[in-house]
């Protein structure tokens, strides 16, 4: 079972094994990151103890990261086998301490395993991976169908649901910038060409990946078709350039009016995916406090149907003083959530009207990063307060960006009626919006918040 040395990331590990553990890993000279060693298991039920050190994360080497992690998998399953074992118990060598993001490392985890009992499956009976979160032992049950498919339906969804990129024979990432192509020979080569046969498709439909849920057999998961499900690099980029080149031709109306740039081919949905997990990825390593403190998006309660709900400030969205990629990745962190199932969003446009609001270019790269599962599961939009501009401008999301998102959107004029959708119980509600609704929509001059009991005045001469 793989731990930190340096690190002694495993205490329980030690203390359950009794001194004898410590005082062989003593013995060992340390351990390299992605290297492993290995020790008797002493009062643990267990042969043997393989010991491995994981990689600290950074964004900036995300891709060492990687394949640092990667080697750290292969280096114990190689251990096992030279030592005559067949199984083993595996922990997530990714620790909170040298801030790993949790699914991107199941990821490697998971594909480094198949690749490894690709290749080696007659000599392994059984990979248990072990967690210690509820959070981490629902990301494995979420992403094992994907790399061992049980059955014919899995199958389908793993081809859709994989990340564009599923490493190479090794799980290791693939960078298509320093890969080695070989052409063919020219014609009259004297080389003798009947010595290799040459290699044969599998097509998916054959690939022999179902099984029966009650075997634990390796051998009926294991076929060179995963490696067809996803594309060749070369070939992939080539539909991306031509894409772009069609998506790109003619004459940019968009920008000229102001909508932004609304060009671009559409996503598949493996790259959607990848894209999703990419900036889930870098949200989840970074600090975004400052974007928290703006109070421009914030989890409120659920709907008079139970759904979660996502608040979002217009008045606080200040342009001028905002990173927009930091305030994408915060967005990213927060719905992540949420649009696992149906939920809804309430819009505050109270005093949004004066701010600069971003462009179409932006709402649709902002969509195409939360991805499918935000599209799919959005209920509503109920927007408080809207004015002629901002009905314009989601007129013109619903033509140009999706009108599919864009048509749930819920026009309401007044915060009485909002709490027909959204109990105001349920609400965490700027002071200002309220006296923007006696502003706006008059009356006797007077509303009570019914939660707090406030009593907002319309200001004298309004």
């Amino acid at each position: 079972m793989p731990l930190s040395i340096r690190q002694m990331s495993s205490p329980g590990l030690h203390a359950a094994a009794g001194p004898g553990l410590a005082e062989e890993c003593t013995t060992l000279g340390g351990c390299r990151t992605g290297m492993a060693k290995m020790t008797n298991a002493y009062d643990l039920p267990a042969r043997k103890v393989i010991h491995t050190v994981g990689p600290k994360y950074a964004v900036k080497y995300h891709t060492a990261a990687e394949n640092a992690l990667s080697h750290c998998y292969r280096s114990c399953l190689e251990l096992l086998i030279e030592n005559g074992l067949e199984s083993i118990a595996m922990g997530c060598i990714y620790t909170e301490a040298k801030n790993y993001p949790r699914e991107p490392a199941a990821h490697v985890a998971i594909r480094t395993v198949r690749r490894f009992l690709e290749k080696q499956k007659g000599k392994i009976t059984a990979v248990v991976f072990c967690t210690t979160t509820s959070s981490d032992t629902e990301i494995y049950k979420r992403l094992l169908p994907l790399y061992f498919p049980r059955d014919k339906k899995e199958e389908e969804i793993a081809s859709l649901k994989l990340p564009a990129d599923v490493g190479d024979e090794n799980g290791e990432t693939i960078i298509d910038e320093r890969k080695i192509r070989i052409k063919p020979l020219p014609a009259g080569s004297a080389i003798n060409k009947s010595a290799t046969p040459a290699p044969v498709d599998i097509p998916l439909s054959d690939s022999g990946l179902t099984r029966s849920r009650n075997s634990f057999k390796l051998d009926s998961y294991l076929d060179p078709a995963f490696m067809s499900l996803i594309k060749d690099p070369d070939l992939r980029r080539k539909e991306q350039l031509e894409k772009s080149v069609q998506a790109n031709k003619g004459f940019n109306w968009a920008k000229l009016v102001g909508f932004g740039d609304l060009g671009g081919p559409p996503l598949s949905a493996a790259e959607d995916y990848s894209l999703h997990s990419r900036h889930l990825a870098k949200a989840n390593s970074l600090s975004l406090s400052e974007i928290a403190e703006m109070k421009i998006i914030y989890r409120g309660g659920v709907d008079s149907e139970g759904r979660p709900v996502m608040v979002v400030v217009g008045a606080h969205f200040l342009l001028r003083c905002l990173d927009l990629e930091r305030f994408i990745l915060y967005v990213v962190k927060e719905f992540e959530p949420l649009i696992q199932k149906p939920y809804s969003i309430v819009y505050f446009h109270s005093a949004a009207s004066l701010q600069v609001r971003p462009d179409l270019g932006f709402m649709k790269r902002l969509q195409q990063i939360l991805g499918r599962k935000h599209q799919r599961n959005l209920h509503a939009i109920y927007v408080l307060h809207p004015t002629l501009g901002l009905r314009t401008a989601i007129l013109a999301l619903q033509l140009f960006v999706d009108g599919e998102v864009w048509k749930k959107v819920i026009y309401v004029d007044r915060l009485v009626q909002l709490f027909r959708y959204v109990p105001r119980e349920q609400l965490t509600i700027p002071d200002f919006v309220f006296q923007h609704d006696l502003e706006v929509n008059g009356g006797k001059g007077i509303i009570i918040d019914p939660r707090t009991k406030h009593v907002y005045q319309r200001p004298s001469g309004a």
